[in-house]
Formats: structure tokens, sequence, C-alpha cells
């Protein structure tokens, strides 16, 4: 490689290449350095929209030769700017690479490119029986799924994006395009080297194919939503419910502070306590006896008015009001931004992890509302600040470290969903300690030059 050449001749270059789908706008280039997290804008050189595997490439190979930085970007929700162009370079915009390749049904599989996002995916799938379970909320795109590893609502049943993901065709740093396996539900064959590039966060690769897992429609679905006196109460149902094996597809816990801001967001009239919502797939008769065994645990634990919502209008409801969690938070405080943070514990320390932080916000003084995936120990929490106050930006960052430190010493992780990127480079180094080391290794062995996705994952780049 090179000296990194400037900005404009590698605009033209690209505009050789692929036309107006090369952008140096500068509209273009703010709305590829934003996201939903309370990171600054950090815009990239130039945008590409590539429509082809081939193109990206060959455009990978045009990066690397000119030393410029490369970035995949999705849907752009980017918790903890892992799309933020912290070195500048070409943002890989996949928004044109969004179809569904094939559909194995008999095999129960689909082949997507990684621009389509999870409602787009289970739209194009409605007439096959099939659907795609893994719901972060966002209708985030399956590439950015597959960079972050995400989860969301259904883990608990359907497992996370690792689980899920069988296969990927990914371009390397030199322009290599490789398939990490086949379409087999298991195999021997060498490295795992999907489940290698599942979590990365495109800081070893560009994937352009992704191989998914799909699941049959539930014959019958129900949901529920019940609240309880204490967060200890609610997180005691969650971890019943588990440990009774009823195979719930949801469990969703929402505190007090954040039932309130989504009471007001959504017009709605639930009671402002720990609130757990529930939902079952299966046949008519599994949901029901599901149903009964979580209700009949839930009265155990002092659980208020399990109300149910069978038809679907009253489960669309109940879920776009839990999926716009992160507006209705913001809702309780007007102008303010939000910290979002996430970590995940064993979900024995689950309770304890949950009401030391709840303590810890309060105390504090932070409107901090917490939404959590009780099945399976992770919770997130929304603190919310005023940007223009620097005292409440450095104690909403005490407060996470805090948190972090909290499900650490429980044998926990220092995020289940939300990825490394920018915000948890020193978190990941207290987790993982050495064995982060042998991820700079890796690093370091397919991205020699430190272009893909530079500043994540690890301080001062993967040679540091």
């Amino acid at each position: 490689m090179g000296p990194r050449v400037s900005t404009s001749i590698l605009a033209d270059r690209l505009t050789g290449m692929i036309g107006p789908r090369a952008s140096v706008a500068r509209g273009v280039l703010d709305q590829h350095g934003q996201s939903e997290s309370h990171y600054r804008n950090l815009p990239p050189d130039i945008v590409v929209f590539p429509e082809t595997t081939q193109e990206v490439a060959e455009i990978v190979k045009l990066c690397a030769s000119a030393g410029m930085p490369i970035v995949p970007f999705g849907a752009g929700t980017s918790l903890e700017g892992n799309a933020a162009a912290v070195a500048g370079g070409v943002c890989f915009d996949f928004a044109r690479m969004n179809k569904v390749l094939s559909v194995h049904d008999s095999d129960m599989d689909v082949v997507v490119q990684p621009g389509i996002t999870r409602k787009q995916l289970n739209a194009e799938l409605r007439n096959t029986g099939l659907f795609f379970p893994i719901d972060p909320g966002a209708d985030a795109s399956i590439g950015g799924m597959t960079s972050t590893r995400a989860s969301g609502t259904m883990a608990v049943r359907y497992g996370t994006m690792k689980d899920n993901v069988m296969a990927l065709e990914v371009v390397l740093a030199d322009g290599r395009v490789i398939r990490t396996a086949k379409r087999a539900r298991k195999s021997a064959a060498g490295y795992d080297l999907t489940r290698m590039f599942v979590g990365a966060e495109g800081t070893l690769g560009v994937i352009t194919e992704i191989t998914l897992k799909v699941q049959p429609v539930p014959q019958a679905i129900s949901a529920a939503v019940c609240s309880f006196d204490t967060l200890h109460d609610a997180v005691d149902t969650a971890i019943s419910v588990i440990q009774s094996a009823i195979p719930v597809a949801r469990i969703e816990l929402l505190d007090d502070v954040m039932m309130r801001g989504i009471n007001a967001y959504a017009k709605l009239g639930y009671r402002e306590a720990p609130t757990l919502f529930f939902e079952f797939h299966g046949s008519e008769s599994s949901v029901a006896e599901q149903a009964e065994a979580a209700q009949a645990i839930a009265a155990d634990q002092g659980g208020h008015g399990f109300a149910w919502a069978k038809a679907p209008e009253d489960r669309s409801r109940l879920w776009h009001a839990r999926d716009n969690t992160l507006y209705a938070g913001l809702g309780l405080r007007p102008g303010a931004r939000a910290v979002i943070t996430d970590v995940c514990v064993p979900i024995s320390r689950l309770a304890e992890c949950l009401t030391e932080t709840r303590r810890d916000a309060d105390e504090h003084g932070f409107t901090a509302p917490i939404v959590g995936h009780v099945g399976d120990g992770n919770f997130h929490m929304l603190i919310l600040i005023d940007p223009a106050k620097p005292d409440e930006a450095e104690g909403a960052k005490a407060l996470q470290a805090r948190m972090v430190a909290r499900a650490i010493a429980m044998d926990g992780t220092c995020t289940g969903e939300h990825g490394i990127g920018l915000g948890k480079i020193d978190y990941l180094i207290d987790e993982l300690g050495d064995a982060v080391d042998v991820m700079r290794q890796v690093k370091n062995a397919l991205d020699p030059n430190g272009l893909m996705n530079p500043g994540k994952i690890f301080a001062g780049g993967a040679k540091a």
C-alpha cells in the first residue's frame, strides 16, 4: 500500500467506476456520520452505493491501493459508534444491495444481501410460511445485525445472530472474495470463519451475502403484560419461567421509569411499575398451556393484572410500544440525548445487577429508564443527559463504567448486543484480557494496513 491519495483523486476514480453512486455531497456525508448514539458526527470522505459483490471487491481494491479506510454502513443505528468514520475514508452504503437472492423453503434457509432490513425480509417471506425471528427492535439491516452480532426480543427462543447465520460471503481487505461455509446445518470443516466475521463490526472484511436460518410461522401467537411491585419480583418471574422450561418466545422487562415513558409516548394506560411483556408461539393448545403456566408463576411472585393481547392488532400495539422505547425514553426529558448502554449477566445474577444499577442511577440523580431482554440476562439503560452540560456527560460515563464493572464482576459481559465500536474498547480489555491480543493478531493478519473500519474494537488500531 502506498501513501493515502487525496479524496478528490479517489472520488474521480470511483465516479469513473460507478458513476453518481459515488458521492461527496456534504449532506450525504453528514447523514452517514450520524447515528442513534450520543457520539458526535464523524462523516466519511466519500460514500459509495455498490450493487454487486464484484463492485464491492473492485472498490475495496481501489481503496487498498489508495490507503483509504473502508467503513460498511447498514441502517445507521450504530449505538456504540460502530459505523462512525473516525479516520474518514469510504463508506459503503448497502441500501442498493437489499435483495433476497434465494429461498430454500424445504431447508428453511435464505440467502440475502446485507442491505435488506429484517422487516423487508419478512415481507418477502410472507407467502412462504417462514419468517426470520431475530428482532432487535429497530428495523435494522441484516448486514448490520450480522456485523454487530445482534439479538433482541426473541433471542430467548430463537437465539442470536451467531446462532442463525449459517454462511457468509465476505470481501477481504485485499479484495479477495471468500465464502465461509456451505448451507449444511452442521460442519466440522476447519475453522469456524462464519462466527469469526459475525460480530467483527466490519473490522475484518465487508459482508456481501448472508445465509440465514428461518423458522416456520407459528400456528398461534399470544402476548400478555403483567406488572410487579419491584424489579426483583419481575426478574424472579422471568427466571422462573425460563427454569420451568416454558418455551416462551419473548420476555421483556420495562422498569417503572420506562413504563412512564411509553405511556406518554404511545398514549397507553399501563401501570407505571416494573412490567413484563410476554409472547408465546406454537399451536393453539401449546400457546394456551405456556401462557397459563407463566401466569401462574407471575401470580406466585405478586404479579398484577396479567392482561392478554391475542388479536394481531393488540399484539402489534403492545410490541410497537416496546420497540419505540428509545423515543419514549427521550420523551421523559425533552431536548436530552441518550447515552445508551447494555450489559448481559448470567440470569441467576440478573435481579442483583438490575436492582443495583437502578439504585445507582437514582442515587446520582439521573433519569435513566431500563429495558431488558430478561430471558437471557441482557438489559439496556438510557441515561438521559443535557448535551450542553459536560458534567452530566461525565456523570453518565461514570455510571456506565460502574454498570459494566458490576456485570463483569458477575461473570457477565460489557455488551450483550450493541458491540464494542468506539464506546467499549477499554471494557473489552477488562472483560477478556489477553484474549484481546489474540483478536489483534487475527485483525493484523487479515487487515495488515488497518483499513477495515479503523478505530473500532481496539484502542489506537489493531497494531497498538
